[in-house]
């Protein structure tokens, strides 16, 4: 039998489900139990910057009306928004420099 036919096929990941792994929300896993984990992550790093971006336009809103009793609450929401663009912006570079390293391994 040669090296080649010794290869067993390869099969798909299971997703982690709520009863799954340690470490992984039970409540991302039961909305999302059909996604694998990378994917819940991202998703959740896309809705945390959707979510800190409304509440920056609330509290820019609320500054431009007069009605913001701290302007500080403004550039704390801010620096959220920004820190959260960040991580976004972090997880797909790193997602595709693992995908480059994929493409370049020879088989």
């Amino acid at each position: 039998m040669t090296p080649i036919e010794k290869l067993q096929p390869l099969t798909a990941l299971t997703p982690l489900k709520a009863a799954g792994g340690e470490g992984y929300d039970a409540g991302l896993a039961g909305k999302l139990a059909d996604e694998t984990p990378f994917g819940a992550i991202f998703r959740s790093a896309i809705e945390n910057v959707v979510e800190t971006d409304a509440v920056k336009n609330e509290a820019q809103y609320l500054l431009t009306t007069g009605q913001l009793d701290n302007p500080a609450s403004l550039m704390i929401a801010m620096s959220k928004y920004q820190t959260s663009v960040d991580l976004l912006i972090q997880l797909r570079n790193k997602a595709m420099d693992v995908y480059s390293e994929l493409t370049r391994i020879s088989l």
